[in-house]
């Protein structure tokens, strides 16, 4: 079984994190996780940081909870950084690989931006081929 783990470090993706690991032990399976590199967040990331090895070790860093659960619970996990918008990025790379599952958190929306804007997790349960997992 494999298993796409859309992840920030927030407490939405560790929660995911949690239920991803749970899943996978049932089945033997790996967990990919994908950190989604968005247009604003890598131009406030150049605009912070003096050096491109700075910028991947700052993406690493938000990562390092989500990691760290992973590596405690013994599964078998890659970690991918992708760059596009996160929704329409995270569908195409799920549908363009043999998942099983994609487990991700909600987001914080209000909802006027939910009912504007939509969330990165209801565009992917909306657009993914495979069962979509979104953990509150």
């Amino acid at each position: 079984m494999k298993i796409l783990l859309p992840a920030d470090g927030s407490d939405h993706s560790l929660r995911a994190t949690k239920k991803a690991i749970d899943l996978v032990k049932l089945f033997d399976g790996e967990i990919e996780v994908v950190y989604v590199v968005d247009g604003s967040t890598s131009k406030e990331d150049v605009l912070k940081s003096l050096s491109k090895v700075e910028i991947v070790q700052k993406r690493k860093e938000r990562l390092e909870p989500v990691e760290s659960l992973l590596s405690n619970a013994k599964v078998s996990y890659t970690i991918k950084f992708l760059h596009g918008e996160p929704g329409p990025t995270i569908v195409d790379y799920a549908n363009n690989d043999e998942f099983e599952y994609v487990v991700l958190g909600s987001r914080g929306l209000n909802k006027v931006q939910t009912l504007v804007l939509g969330s990165v997790s209801h565009k992917v349960a909306k657009r993914v081929d495979c069962p979509v997992m979104i953990v509150k």
